[in-house]
C-alpha cells in the first residue's frame, strides 16, 4: 500500500480545493516557462490525482501519468491515460519519449537519483525533464513559514533524511513525511544521471517555495 493511498480521499477532496487559489507558489508558471509548448506525449511522473493534466495538455501535449498511489490514481484517471508503476521502474522502453516532468513529488521519492536515471533511460538524447519541487533551502523539516514575511531556518538543512516535521498540520508532510535533500545532492543527482542543466525558476514570494529545472538528456 503506497502512502497516499491513505490521504487520497482528503488530498482532492479537501487539501486541492483549500489550496489558494491561482499560483501562488509558481507551479504553473514554471511549467509554462521551462517545459513550454509542445507536441507528442509527456509523462508525468508522480502524477497524483492528475491536478497538471490540463495545463499540459493546454500547451500543446499529450499528458499521460504515472503513480505508485491506486487511492490518487482513482482521480488521475478521470484527468489523463494512467499506468500504476515504480517512478525508479518505469514501464517504458529506452529513448521512446522527448518529454518527462516531475512536478511537486521529489520529496515523495526515498530515492530520487534513482528516479532521475530512470527519466534519462527513458528520454530520447536531447529530450527534455522538467523538475517542480519544493524548494531545498527554503522548505523541509527544518524551515518554519508560519510567517511568511520570515522563514525561520534551524538545524537540519545539510543532513539529507525522510520526516514528518512540519510547521503546520493542515499540509501533506505531516500526513505522510518527506525526503529532504539538500541543494548539491539534488543538482548533483541530475548531472549523475547524465543530464546537462539549462534553465531554472523559483516561485514563491517574498522567499521561494518552489524550485524548478529543466534538463536535458545528454
Amino acid at each position: 500500500m503506497a502512502a497516499y493511498d491513505e490521504i487520497a480521499d482528503w488530498y482532492e477532496t479537501e487539501f486541492l480545493p483549500n489550496s489558494t487559489p491561482g499560483d501562488p507558489i509558481g507551479i504553473r508558471a514554471a511549467i509554462g516557462a521551462l517545459l513550454g509548448p509542445g507536441r507528442g506525449p509527456v509523462l508525468e511522473l508522480g502524477c497524483g490525482t492528475g491536478v497538471h493534466a490540463g495545463q499540459l495538455a493546454g500547451l500543446g501535449w499529450t499528458p499521460l501519468g504515472v503513480d505508485l498511489s491506486t487511492g490518487m490514481l482513482t482521480y488521475a484517471k478521470e484527468r489523463l491515460p494512467v499506468a500504476q508503476g515504480d517512478a525508479t521502474r518505469l514501464p517504458v522502453r529506452d529513448a521512446a519519449l522527448g518529454a518527462v516532468v516531475a512536478i511537486m513529488v521529489h520529496t515523495d521519492m526515498p530515492d530520487y537519483p534513482a528516479v532521475l536515471r530512470e527519466a534519462a533511460r527513458i528520454l530520447r538524447p536531447g529530450g527534455t525533464f522538467v523538475h517542480v519541487g519544493v524548494h531545498p533551502a527554503f522548505c523541509g523539516g527544518f524551515a518554519d513559514r508560519s510567517d511568511p514575511a520570515a522563514v525561520v531556518i534551524r538545524p537540519g538543512y545539510v543532513d539529507g533524511h525522510w520526516t514528518k516535521d512540519s510547521w503546520t498540520t493542515q499540509g501533506v508532510r505531516n500526513r505522510v513525511g518527506a525526503t529532504h535533500y539538500p541543494l548539491p545532492a539534488l543538482l548533483g543527482s541530475f548531472l549523475a544521471a547524465g543530464f546537462a542543466l539549462r534553465d531554472f525558476h523559483e516561485g514563491g514570494a517574498p522567499v521561494p517555495t518552489t524550485l524548478s529545472i529543466r534538463a536535458v538528456r545528454s
